[in-house]
């Protein structure tokens, strides 16, 4: 059993509450996580990605992506089918599902596609023009000569 104690971090640190959140989210990831749906995670550009899911047998009505609290949701119900057929073997798997995928600060999803049984979601990571790094121009402090205040006696 792993218990780590993240006290100094918050001492140490202003404003970083969810990298403690994402360790603890890590660590609890070491249980056996589902496989089911295969997917990939690729990088488009230097902030777009795209995350490619295997749904086949599953129409875009029967899929819902969905976005809150900072992660994605990819969900899939299959309605059961109303005609018996026997199958010799049945090999593709249309069992419901959900995936989730933790998403990093001012990262959204831009779109979803469904193409040749492929779900296919896009990512774009918006850095805020605040985060950006600014040049901070240093000013000169000049001696500006005071004068004195003569006190006038009456």
């Amino acid at each position: 059993m792993r218990n780590f104690d993240f006290a100094p971090l918050y001492r140490a640190t202003v404003g970083f509450d969810r990298i403690a959140d994402l360790m603890d989210r890590a660590l609890a990831a070491d249980v056996a996580q589902p496989t089911y749906p295969p997917y990939n995670i690729e990088k488009t550009a230097e902030n777009a990605y795209r995350i490619l899911i295997a749904v086949a047998g599953f129409s875009p009505d029967e899929l819902t992506v969905e976005v809150k609290d900072g992660a994605l949701s990819v969900t899939a119900r299959k309605e059961p089918e109303a005609d018996n057929r026997t199958f010799l073997h049945r090999g593709i798997a249309t069992r419901a599902f959900e995936r989730r995928f933790a998403l990093a600060d001012h990262v959204r999803v831009t779109g979803a596609t469904h193409e040749l049984g492929m779900l296919h979601l896009d990512l774009v990571r918006e850095t805020p023009e605040a985060l950006k790094p600014r040049r901070i121009e240093i000013s000169r402090v000049t001696e500006v000569p005071t004068k004195a205040l003569e006190s006038t006696e009456v």
